[in-house]
């Protein structure tokens, strides 16, 4: 299985969404939260091409975006083929 890293906030439905549709599929994610540190937000928003809003998830080195990408990926039957390692 690939490194699955997903930036997040507490409160954010999407996040929580994202984490529930990658813990259906038994993968493990790195989370990290970017409410109180501007600096990790900064670092996220670099890897995502200036996108700020959260979640932002990678698969290793690729962006897949947010929680919407993330589902349609898995609808089109393409997200299990990128977890896999």
């Amino acid at each position: 299985m690939k490194t699955v890293e997903i930036y997040t906030t507490p409160f954010c439905g999407y996040c929580h969404a994202a984490k529930r549709l990658l813990s259906s599929k038994n993968v493990s994610f790195k989370e990290i939260d970017v409410s109180r540190d501007s600096e990790l937000r900064q670092q996220m928003m670099a890897r995502a091409n200036g996108r700020h809003t959260v979640p932002q998830i990678f698969v290793e080195e690729t962006h897949v975006g947010g929680y919407d990408e993330l589902a349609a990926l898995d609808r089109q039957g393409k997200l299990d083929p990128l977890l896999a390692g």
